[in-house]
């Protein structure tokens, strides 16, 4: 008799973690999405991306390669660059309407998603471009903007701006880490990627001096070592975008590659930060959806499994 519960136990999947939750031990079930890469782009739209030949590895490797949404907006109004970054973590912008460093625009709400993943023990890393490793990154440096990494926004995460923030230094590691940490199997399951102004497409840079040649060119150099890791072949996922667009409110870049997702299929869905933040919640099961992610629709039709 024990046997044939123990069977039925088992068929059932009694007492398994929900598909694409996290489990207790802070992993995911097989064939669902486990390590997100998270990389973000600046001030670019669509329609001067795609198709263009200062872009030749997103149009003609990562657009064959995965899936991307046709329809991805910022949240409507929502400029310049830090609101939305905030928004993709808080799922408002919180009020904030201006590039202004922490110590102007420091948030002491601890409904954001890092808070959420902390509770639930799921692991997160911000890999910054060009900072030290040595501090709490609160301000500018080199080729580093703090308006380019929402974590340093937020309070709980900062122990209040302190600038020698265990917690703080230890979650916003320099982008050069990011190679070790791939080859040493010590990727966190939540990854946020800033290249630096030049590499992110924000400011037009020697020698290219061309802001979209400098960003596909840093994709490159550095898409490959991800896609070559274990982290994103055992059901990991990219997700390529940019902050905001250009001269309003128009469609930008949102590319998802991952063994999951739907291969050169070119989504019609439209979509927000908003529909990027509830996804990130989907696929490490925490909850509540944080403000507008709980309006907003998930990222589902891009892959062949979800989440």
């Amino acid at each position: 008799m024990m046997r044939r519960l123990l069977a039925l136990v088992l068929v059932l999947g009694i007492g398994c973690a929900a598909p694409g939750r996290s489990k207790g031990d802070g992993g995911t079930l097989p064939g669902h999405l486990r390590t997100v890469f998270f990389i973000l782009l600046e001030n670019a739209n669509w329609s001067d991306v795609k198709g263009s030949q200062d872009a030749p590895y997103i149009n003609k490797t990562l657009l064959p390669m995965g899936a991307h949404a046709e329809n991805y907006f910022n949240p409507p109004g929502n400029h310049p660059s830090l609101p939305n970054y905030i928004w993709l973590e808080a799922g408002s912008n919180l009020g904030i309407t201006n590039d202004n460093d922490p110590v102007a625009n420091h948030q002491s709400t601890t409904l954001h998603l890092a808070t959420l993943l902390n509770n639930a023990g799921v692991t997160w890393r911000s890999y910054q471009e060009d900072i030290p490793g040595t501090n709490c990154p609160l301000t500018s440096v080199a080729g580093y903007r703090p308006k380019h990494n929402p974590f340093v926004f937020f309070d709980d995460l900062t122990a209040d701006l302190n600038p020698v923030a265990p917690d703080c230094i230890s979650h916003n590691r320099p982008l050069t880490q990011l190679a070790t940490d791939l080859a040493d199997g010590t990727v966190a399951q939540y990854n946020f990627i800033t290249p630096n102004i030049c590499h992110d497409g924000h400011d037009s840079c020697a020698p290219e001096n061309n802001k979209l040649k400098q960003a596909d060119d840093w994709l490159s150099g550095n898409v490959p070592t991800i896609l070559a890791s274990p982290a994103y072949l055992n059901d990991g996922v990219i997700f390529i975008t940019w902050d905001e667009s250009e001269g309003g409110d128009f469609p930008v870049g949102f590319i998802a590659l991952s063994p999951l997702a739907k291969k050169g299929y070119a989504g019609q869905v439209a979509y927000t930060h908003s529909s990027t933040l509830r996804s990130l919640e989907e696929i490490f099961g925490v909850s509540p959806l944080i403000r507008d992610a709980a309006n907003a629709k998930d990222l589902s039709d891009l892959f062949t499994s979800f989440p």
